[in-house]
């Protein structure tokens, strides 16, 4: 599942994962995870990059449309809990 959007910002922007991972004191490993959708930095690191960079932090994760979704809803499942009581 692709979250994050850091791999197109990072090639826009000519960012190296060693230079981040340096200001972050995290290994290369790691910010290279971030950048192919590997594994996700939390919401505190996001904000940072979307700071240093100077992006609005939406620039950096995939915006989510649910339409046509077909999975259940809250609602739904609320519903379906509260009639199994």
């Amino acid at each position: 599942m692709k979250i994050n959007k850091l791999g197109i910002v990072f090639k826009e922007k000519k960012i190296q994962n060693r230079v981040l991972a340096r200001y972050f004191d995290k290994d290369e490993s790691t910010i290279s995870k971030w950048r192919n959708n590997k594994r996700q930095p939390s919401l505190d690191e996001l904000f940072e990059i979307a700071k240093l960079l100077r992006v609005n932090i939406h620039d950096l994760i995939e915006p989510t449309s649910w339409k046509g979704e077909s999975s259940e809803t809250y609602e739904e499942f609320s519903k379906k809990i509260k009639e199994n009581k």
